[in-house]
């Protein structure tokens, strides 16, 4: 269980923070920007979860599962897998979450209709926040993958593959969000050519 007894720790300030293996980074190292893009793009979530509330509460829980998870994938990418002995065993991304979101998916998929083009941002406020949160993932996402690719730098595949469903979900969600794709707004091609 995590305790916080104090905010601040002054341990920052020269421009450093520990990870969960006691290493100490940069503040703009990549696996740092990494999960706190995670963490942004959890509060946008929670911001989202303002304008889905009352009117989706299935959505709602949805969202409340994925913002718990959210700190779990935080978590995995603050303690890198280095091979070295930790005295606790870190928390990492399972497949089973994975799974769970994909069937998430398919459930809020099921009764919207086919895309004839593709969708702009907006329609409801719900969908406007869920879009936000759905570009804030796709950061996250190639940040995961930049870091994936570094020398000495491992992200896990249940973590990789959950950002990047995540962003699915937010779409078909936002989706949801419009009515079931009633007040989707679509792209016109040129239309103020």
């Amino acid at each position: 269980m995590v305790t916080l007894n104090r905010i601040y720790t002054r341990t920052g300030d020269a421009g450093e923070t520990s990870l969960g293996n006691g290493e100490r980074r940069p503040k703009y190292d990549l696996r740092v920007e990494a999960f706190g893009t995670v963490d942004e793009a959890n509060c946008a979530i929670g911001a989202a979860r303002l304008a889905t509330k009352s009117a989706h509460p299935g959505l709602d829980a949805m969202l409340a599962r994925i913002q718990n998870d959210m700190f779990d994938l935080g978590a995995d990418l603050c303690t890198p897998d280095t091979g070295a002995r930790l005295d606790y065993e870190p928390l990492r991304m399972i497949s089973p979450q994975v799974d769970r979101l994909e069937r998430e998916i398919d459930t809020l998929n099921a009764v919207l209709p086919p895309l004839k083009s593709f969708v702009l941002p907006g329609g409801s406020p719900a969908a406007a926040a869920l879009h936000v949160a759905r570009t804030v993932t796709r950061r996250a996402e190639r940040l995961m993958t930049e870091l994936a690719r570094e020398p000495n730098e491992k992200v896990g595949e249940a973590a990789l593959k959950y950002i990047n469903r995540l962003s699915d979900f937010l779409f078909v969600a936002s989706r949801h969000a419009n009515r079931d794709g009633a007040d989707d707004v679509l792209w016109v091609p040129g239309a103020n050519r």
